[in-house]
């Protein structure tokens, strides 16, 4: 028995430390820390990083560039960046009705999911479309700004998509592109059941964040959805490990970098560089690119009110919003793999679906 035990210990710390090769190029590392970075120093060359911000969370929709031919790509990008910009608008909107932030977040969550899985979109997923409603709805904001961040958040939007034109003009010169691979036949387990069971885990792990009272648990359901997508069980319990460890040790990292006299510009750069260290690290090793995610997230959404808080209590809420993210993540997770489960809550949702719309 100490045996196995021993074996399997060994196995969990040869997956933890195990480093992927990577042929991601750098230059695609480069050009998604300018769509990050360029909108942080525009902000803070007119003396307003708040606006930056928002632009920089839309400058995220670079990410989800295939590595297709040319005309795929842009389409991609522009209907993605359609998502990010509705994504970003609900959050908005649902911030000014409390009672709904809950059902606006989850039903945001099971449509972006079943999209990013009907059209085949590849990592990050549904994560980043979350994120960014997520953050809107914690955001402080009045009425008459709503146009405004959501403009903000498209300007991003759009320069991500610029950047991912000259990007691809670059690099489909060094490599040759991957082929359009078709759509194939909608399966409803894997494109509605698993939606249903990942955006109503992400309303579950907020709806706990609100009813543990936590301060703008922006962070939850993102932690949460991370987790969940794991493609088996096994991964599911990886991604949580390496969340947990990789936001501890980035909370550590973000303690050190809040405690700097840290002006406009010094945020600016700080996020480009960490924008830039994801994209090289995130397909080798993805506990050691969650150190660096964390910081970005935190100054992502909270730069513009450095100093308002003591960073003990930033960090503080964070570590806790992973914590209860990740552990319903575990539970979806164990869920959406589970063959019982399933079998229960599959015939529940095609019945309460018209027969007509079931391939």
């Amino acid at each position: 028995m100490l045996h196995k035990v021993v074996a399997q210990l060994r196995l969990e710390w040869h997956e933890l430390i195990t480093i992927h090769p990577s042929d991601r190029p750098w230059q695609m590392a480069l050009a998604a820390a300018l769509a990050t970075g360029l909108p942080l120093m525009v902000g803070a060359w007119f003396d307003h990083l708040d606006y930056g911000l928002i632009s920089s969370l839309g400058g995220l929709s670079f990410l989800y560039l295939p590595a297709t031919p040319l005309h795929h790509r842009m389409v991609s990008m522009m209907a993605l960046s359609f998502g990010m910009i509705a994504c970003y608008a609900c959050g908005v909107i649902s911030h000014f009705f409390p009672a709904l932030l809950v059902p606006v977040l989850t039903l945001v969550a099971i449509l972006v999911t079943m999209l990013c899985r009907f059209y085949r979109v590849g990592a990050p997923g549904s994560m980043f479309f979350v994120m960014a409603a997520s953050i809107a709805a914690y955001t402080p904001t009045t009425v008459t700004d709503v146009p405004l961040k959501v403009g903000l958040l498209t300007m991003g939007c759009l320069l991500a998509t610029l950047i991912a034109f000259f990007y691809s003009l670059v690099i489909l010169r060094l490599r040759e592109p991957q082929p359009i691979a078709p759509l194939l036949k909608a399966d409803f387990d894997f494109v509605v059941v698993d939606a249903v069971v990942v955006g109503t885990f992400v309303g579950v792990s907020l709806a706990l964040a609100q009813a543990l009272q936590l301060e703008r648990p922006y962070w939850v359901p993102v932690s949460c959805l991370a987790v969940i997508q794991g493609m088996s069980l096994r991964a599911v319990w990886m991604r949580q490990l390496h969340r947990l460890l990789g936001t501890v040790l980035g909370l550590l990292v973000a303690f050190a970098l809040l405690m700097l006299p840290l002006g406009k510009w010094s945020v600016a750069l700080l996020l480009t560089t960490l924008s830039f260290i994801i994209e090289t690290a995130v397909m080798r090793h993805y506990g050691f690119a969650v150190i660096f995610i964390t910081p970005l997230t935190i100054f992502l959404a909270d730069a513009a009110t450095l100093g308002l808080e003591p960073p003990g209590q930033v960090i503080e809420a964070r570590l806790i919003d992973t914590v209860v993210g990740c552990a319903v993540g575990l539970v979806g997770g164990v869920c959406l793999h589970s063959t019982r489960f399933r079998g229960i809550i599959t015939p529940l949702i095609r019945r309460a679906i018209p027969s007509r719309l079931i391939p």
